[in-house]
């Protein structure tokens, strides 16, 4: 803003000195036609600041806007990344829980269903990322509209209670 105001000052001193290079030397009155002049300067100069003004404005959003694409791209890749992390771990949880599995075969075969699960979500997560669960997800919710409304009741619903008996807790 500083920058606007000492433009707006420039203008308005040289509008000054034209001014008083206008005048004549009997008592200091301007004539008719320097004083048209005169106006016509001034406004000229305020178009000429607002039309600095309007620039510098552009500008500064051009450069808002493009600072808030960049951090949204951080952003995306970060999540991206911590996804595939999180699919990493998952993958490594599975193949713990498989290595640590009791020889009993029950439990085992328990234990192979879940390091199988493990594993199977990790390699997922891996492989689609946000971007792929978000079009999974959308070919879901197409295929099955009413489910899809029904779950997102039911865990408004669930969030609402949720929110409720914490706010009467406190």
């Amino acid at each position: 803003m500083s920058n606007v105001t000492n433009q707006a000052k420039s203008k308005g001193d040289e509008m000054f000195q034209n001014r008083q290079g206008g005048q004549s030397g009997h008592g200091g009155h301007q004539s008719g036609s320097s004083g048209g002049q005169g106006q016509g300067g001034a406004a000229g100069a305020a178009q000429g600041v607002m039309d600095q003004a309007k620039d510098m404005a552009s500008s500064a959003a051009t450069s808002v806007r493009s600072a808030a694409e960049n951090a949204s791209k951080f952003v995306g890749q970060r999540a991206e990344d911590a996804t595939h992390t999180v699919g990493s771990s998952l993958r490594s949880a599975g193949e713990s829980v498989r290595g640590m599995a009791p020889q009993n075969e029950y439990i085992k075969g328990a234990a192979e269903s879940v390091a199988g699960g493990l594993d199977s979500a990790g390699r997922y997560l891996e492989e689609e990322g946000l971007a792929g669960m978000a079009e999974d997800m959308t070919t879901v919710i197409k295929r099955n509209p009413i489910a899809a409304l029904l779950i997102g009741v039911g865990v408004g619903f669930l969030l609402g209670r949720t929110m409720a008996s914490s706010r009467s807790n406190y």
